[in-house]
């Protein structure tokens, strides 16, 4: 189940980075399920990482590797997590990483490991090793759409976004691909998210860079409240377009690709809630009038993951007191219930404190009928505003989730 209509896009090249993708048989047979990025030398790589403390041994390598050498290489793996697998997990990933690197001549330390899948099974080394020489002989410059199924799990669709702008005159060209679709409450990104541009970008500001724009995107997503151990959103600069490097976050070029790289992974973000698992609904929810960002969140979170509203979305059921609800234990310090201002679309539900004169359950029910919904919250103590996306809670996301091992 999927909402709405998300066709994968066409992707032009981008200069200086190529893909391929093979079969290793860790996935079901027939189903490519391992992916290399190979980027040009000089390129510059940053990333942002899962906060969970049972992160995976390739986040913990990732991490590590980005601080001692220049990447060139990023190796993926769907259909096993190697999560909570322990040392042999570390010299799994370790061992993939090197024996791709000689390969090409370099170090170990160049290449970057992801893997997502099923959480504490050991990954089948010999097989990945076996698929590496075909996996290279793959490699080209347009293999985005591969790509982004080879990285699929329990999603339904490849997610694919593109964009192009001008930096000073030079056409700059910005890709992105991501997985997800269950596990989805990210603490710095989605669970995999790719994206590459051929701007030459400074390295801190790269990394300043994916910050920031994983803070307006994938960390503003929810499905199930759930942070995976492997969740990675990764920025590749090859810097092959030409353009003056980007130095400063401060110059208007920064801005511009800023602008470009936010638009790109906030379409992947939004393609993730549409294809979450089981679901029904596309749910944004804007939060306005908070005296500060943190107090918005924690009526954002506390809406969007409650499983009383969550499946009230999925029955069509205008049950607006689950949301008010939701609100007041939300933990804001001080709320005054009455100057609360809630609405379902374009229906006022609550005002003043209690149900809108003008609300009927007919408005209502209209609008949860849809298969797009906006809960709109004015908490009436300030400026501040956060937006959150998420779905509801179907039959079919427990059903996913109860045979996904079996």
């Amino acid at each position: 189940m999927a909402v709405g209509e998300f066709p994968f896009p066409d992707m032009p090249p981008v200069n200086g980075v190529s893909l391929g993708t093979v079969g290793a048989g860790i996935k079901k047979q027939g189903r490519d399920d391992m992916l290399l990025f190979a980027v040009a030398e000089g390129s510059t790589v940053a990333g942002v990482f899962t906060q969970n403390a049972f992160c995976a041994a390739p986040v913990t390598i990732c991490r590590e590797h980005l601080q001692t050498s220049s990447s060139r290489f990023l190796l993926i793996n769907s259909g096993n997590a190697n999560a909570c697998t322990g040392e042999r997990g570390r010299t799994d990933a370790l061992q993939l990483c090197e024996s791709l690197a000689k390969q090409y001549g370099l170090a170990k330390e160049t290449v970057l490991p992801f893997s997502t899948g099923v959480i504490g099974e050991h990954l089948p080394v010999d097989k990945m090793q076996q698929a590496l020489p075909e996996l290279i002989a793959r490699v080209t410059e347009d293999a985005w759409a591969a790509a982004a199924k080879a990285i699929m799990t329990t999603d339904t669709r490849p997610k694919g976004a593109t964009c192009t702008l001008e930096l000073n005159g030079v056409a700059v060209t910005v890709n992105g691909i991501s997985k997800g679709a269950g596990m989805i409450n990210p603490n710095m990104a989605t669970m995999l998210g790719f994206v590459a541009t051929d701007a030459a970008i400074d390295q801190s500001v790269l990394q300043t860079l994916v910050r920031e724009v994983a803070g307006l995107s994938f960390n503003r997503i929810t499905i199930d409240g759930d942070t995976s151990t492997n969740d990675a959103c990764m920025l590749i600069a090859s810097g092959k377009a030409g353009n003056e490097p980007v130095v400063s976050t401060a110059s208007v070029d920064y801005q511009k690709l800023k602008s470009a790289v936010a638009d790109v992974c906030m379409q992947l973000a939004q393609m993730i809630v549409a294809d979450g698992e089981g679901a029904t609904k596309f749910v944004a929810i804007d939060v306005q009038g908070g005296a500060n960002h943190e107090e918005c969140l924690k009526v954002a979170y506390a809406v969007a993951h409650s499983p009383l509203i969550k499946t009230a979305l999925f029955a069509s059921d205008p049950n607006w007191g689950r949301i008010v609800a939701a609100i007041g234990y939300a933990g804001v310090e001080g709320l005054d219930a009455s100057k609360v201002r809630v609405r379902l679309n374009d229906v006022v539900i609550v005002e003043n404190g209690c149900r809108a004169d003008s609300y009927t359950e007919e408005q209502g029910q209209k609008v949860m009928s849809g298969e797009r919904i906006s809960v709109h919250i004015d908490l009436g103590r300030g400026n501040c505003s956060e937006l959150l996306w998420t779905t509801d809670l179907s039959y079919e996301y427990v059903r996913i989730n109860a045979d996904y091992r079996t």
